[in-house]
C-alpha cells in the first residue's frame, strides 16, 4: 500500500513538473511574440520617419526655388483648378511581368496661370509619371500607404520641372491592377 502511495505522488509531482514546464514554455513564447510585434511596429514607424524627413530636406531646397513644395496638400475645403491626363496602361515592375496597371490622373494645381506651363510640358509629365510607376511592384502601390508615398512622390518630381506654378495634389481618379 506505500507503494501505491509513492507511485501515485511521483506520479503527481511528474503531472505538476510537466504542466510547469508547458507553462513556462508558453510564456517564453508569448513574449518572444510580442517581441517581434514590437520589432516590426518600430521598423515602420522608423520608415515612415525618414520617408517624412526627405521631403522636409527637399523643401528646404526649393524653397529657393520659387517657394514651390514638394509634398502634396490636404487642404480639401480650398481644392484648386484640376487637370486631367489622359489614361495611362503600363506594366508594373513584376518578375513574371504579368502585373499591369490602368489608371486616370488630375492633377491639382495652385492656380489656373499653370495650365498653360502644363499643356506644354504634358509629354515629359506623362513620361515622369510613367517613368515612375513602371518601377513600383504590386506590392508597393496595393496599401492605402503605398498609395500615399506614390502621390507624394509624384507630386516631388511633377514640381520640379514646373515654373509658373506648382501642383498642389495628385488624384487618381481610376487605379485598377490586373
Amino acid at each position: 500500500m506505500d507503494e501505491e502511495l509513492e507511485n501515485e505522488e511521483s506520479k503527481k509531482k511528474k503531472g505538476g513538473m510537466l504542466v510547469i514546464i508547458i507553462v513556462i514554455l508558453l510564456f517564453v513564447l508569448l513574449l518572444s511574440i510580442m517581441g517581434v510585434i514590437a520589432w516590426l511596429i518600430s521598423s515602420s514607424s522608423s520608415d515612415e520617419t525618414k520617408i517624412k524627413e526627405a521631403p522636409k530636406e527637399e523643401v528646404k531646397t526649393s524653397k529657393t526655388k520659387n517657394s514651390i513644395p514638394t509634398q502634396r496638400g490636404s487642404d480639401y475645403a480650398n481644392i484648386g483648378p484640376m487637370y486631367s491626363l489622359d489614361p495611362f496602361t503600363l506594366n508594373l515592375l513584376s518578375d513574371s511581368g504579368s502585373r499591369y496597371l490602368k489608371c486616370t490622373i488630375d492633377l491639382e494645381q495652385n492656380s489656373e496661370l499653370l495650365k498653360p506651363e502644363l499643356d506644354k510640358k504634358v509629354a515629359v509629365i506623362r513620361d515622369i509619371i510613367i517613368r515612375t510607376l513602371t518601377s513600383k511592384t504590386f506590392e508597393e502601390i496595393s496599401t492605402q500607404k503605398g498609395k500615399e508615398r506614390l502621390k507624394d512622390e509624384l507630386v516631388g518630381k511633377i514640381n520640379e520641372i514646373l515654373t509658373d506654378g506648382f501642383i498642389k495634389n495628385v488624384y487618381f481618379t481610376d487605379f485598377v491592377v490586373s
